[in-house]
């Protein structure tokens, strides 16, 4: 029985950008084709940017044994400049965005893609799974809570892949350059032009220690309160505490994880006050134990 031929336009394009990710970026790389039917193939664009470990080493070894794989080095460590030099040599749409240290298979790829390819709908996102059966009881108690909010379950950031139609990588492209740019891009859209695609699963590993998950999120206050500056995040993108009022009330037994919850929350908002006040919006807090292997 003869082959069917290799399929000669991708389905679409993948940017990755990765800082120092030569931990993690072959599983992404790997899951990425994973499963892929066939005859569909990708455009993946790798683009290593500052790095200082061999994560350009292993983005080229995995392009040796797939041709659909591209690799793209930028001096300045930054996912923005990043983000633009992957886009200025990816050649399809639609166009997905995929962390690093994140996993999606090549069946949940198909599935955003064709989320995208309908008609009035610009931008799509996984449903997201948070891996935390290695991370300390706090980190697990702050998930519960975090995973329950209504903007973290109906909003596209936090979960590491977003596809975009052309028209939908066109109105980020115009939005101001932020920290915080999955919230930027799942505010640019209204809930009608996005969507979480539920048949379509991200793997997130969660912080291991609380350590990891105060840096985390002093991080993520930072980019907030640069996003609130910008005008690109909206109200209802926001923890407002009515709606841990209603969690509680909900869900009564919540209660002592509601506590951590607040708790992380006002730590993270103190340690973010000095970036703020100093204007910081480029010092990058990472959490290096979800990258353990």
């Amino acid at each position: 029985m003869s082959q069917s031929p290799a399929p000669t336009t991708p389905l679409a394009s993948v940017v990755i950008p990765a800082h120092d990710e030569e931990a993690v970026l072959g599983r992404t790389l790997a899951a990425v084709h994973r499963d892929l039917p066939d005859d569909l193939r990708l455009e993946v664009v790798v683009v290593c940017n500052g790095c200082t470990d061999d994560t350009a080493g292993v983005a080229r070894r995995f392009a040796a044994a797939r041709p659909d794989v591209r690799v793209v080095e930028v001096a300045e460590a930054s996912k923005s400049a990043a983000v633009a030099a992957g886009n200025a040599v990816a050649t399809v749409f639609p166009r997905l965005h995929l962390d690093a240290d994140v996993e999606v298979d090549g069946p949940s790829v198909v599935r955003l893609v064709h989320a995208v390819s309908r008609g009035g709908v610009h931008a799509a996102g996984p449903r997201r799974v948070v891996e935390r059966s290695r991370s300390s009881l706090l980190v697990r108690c702050y998930y519960d809570v975090w995973e329950r909010l209504p903007q973290v379950r109906d909003g596209l950031f936090g979960r590491g892949v977003v596809a975009l139609s052309r028209s939908g990588q066109e109105r980020v492209d115009a939005l101001p350059r932020v920290m915080s740019d999955d919230l930027a891009v799942s505010e640019a859209f209204s809930p009608s032009e996005r969507t979480v695609v539920e048949e379509a699963v991200v793997l997130v590993r969660a912080p291991r220690t609380t350590e990891d998950l105060l840096r985390r999120r002093a991080r993520v206050v930072t980019g907030n309160r640069q996003a609130d500056d910008a005008g690109v995040r909206g109200h209802g993108a926001a923890t407002s505490l009515s709606t841990l009022v209603r969690l509680a009330r909900g869900e009564p037994l919540l209660l002592p994880r509601l506590a951590v919850f607040l708790g992380v929350t006002l730590v993270a908002r103190r340690r973010a006050r000095a970036a703020i006040v100093a204007g910081d919006f480029a010092t990058w807090e990472r959490d290096d134990s979800s990258r353990v292997g």
